[in-house]
């Protein structure tokens, strides 16, 4: 059986959107070692002073990552696809699933929209790395144990919510990143377009729908941005800066009840750091979860 591709011979109006998602598919595929795919614009002066690994920041007695993360193979390295749960049993069903619902849902221009296809290092037994880097599009489809497990195998852990509260205010200890008062557009946060309802007709069916990251505002503009793409959502911290703390992926933290934090980009809120969801378990899955992870400086 053939997998699904992305065909940019599809209905003209989303030539464009297809042109973009596939470009942005060939870049969160780049298969780089862990240690290769760092780029810190300046992260080298920031560790002189640090006791944190360069890809994280210092703040008070923990490090934090600077950068939402990416998932790799903890075996292998290679990039495992940020459009698919990071757990192989479900990752087979979400596949096997969207494989004929996505035809099914939608308007007819969602309909012709094809589900990416899933790497082959990821059609046996897998499991995920957490890697924290600047330029990468982030994972999200995780569940709290995807996540606890990506951060561990990475040598790191999940974030608690004091720690990483208290890196998203930063050195100004305010509510957004950059202040007490929510400006619209300065964080990938709070945008009018849902992904959801661009597929389904409902912003409240399909999260498991491996094409919701792929889909463009207004033909070019992408709803989930590479990490640090959001140039003016940063945290200030004596040990340099974080990125995308609010918006872009909502965030697990170390919360056996199952806690996420920060907000995602099509989520209503302005409510910056102290953004948070707990009305689901630690299984919950969808597109709009991902993780940073922490771990106590050296």
């Amino acid at each position: 059986m053939r997998r699904p591709q992305l065909d940019l011979g599809q209905k003209r109006g989303w030539q464009k959107l297809l042109g973009a998602a596939c470009w942005l598919f060939a870049v969160c595929t780049l298969m780089f070692s862990a240690t290769s795919e760092f780029s810190a614009g300046g992260g080298s002066a920031w560790a002189a002073a640090s006791r944190c690994p360069v890809e994280m920041a210092q703040v008070g007695s923990t490090c934090v990552d600077r950068w939402e993360a990416h998932l790799v193979d903890h075996k292998s390295g290679l990039r495992l696809s940020p459009f698919y749960p990071a757990e192989s049993k479900l990752l087979r069903h979400v596949y096997q699933y969207w494989s004929i619902e996505a035809s099914r849902v939608g308007n007819a221009r969602a309909r012709a929209f094809l589900i990416p296809a899933v790497p082959k290092h990821q059609h046996g037994e897998f499991s995920p790395r957490a890697v924290s880097a600047r330029g990468q599009l982030p994972s999200g489809y995780l569940t709290y144990f995807s996540a606890k497990k990506a951060c561990e195998n990475a040598g790191k852990r999940l974030c608690s919510e004091e720690e990483w509260v208290r890196a998203c205010r930063g050195n100004l200890r305010s509510q957004q990143p950059y202040g007490d008062k929510f400006q619209p557009g300065r964080c990938n946060v709070h945008r009018a377009l849902h992904p959801a309802y661009e597929l389904h007709g409902n912003s409240s069916l399909g999260h498991l729908d491996p094409r919701l990251h792929l889909v463009f505002e207004e033909g070019s503009d992408p709803l989930l941005y590479l990490t640090g793409q959001a140039e003016r959502c940063v945290s200030e911290t004596d040990d340099g800066q974080l990125f995308d703390m609010v918006g872009n992926l909502d965030e697990w933290i170390d919360d056996e009840q199952g806690v996420f934090v920060g907000g995602f980009y099509s989520r209503a809120t302005k409510e910056g750091c102290e953004a948070k969801i707990e009305n689901h378990g630690p299984a919950y899955t969808d597109y709009s979860i991902g993780v940073r992870c922490c771990k106590s400086a050296d």
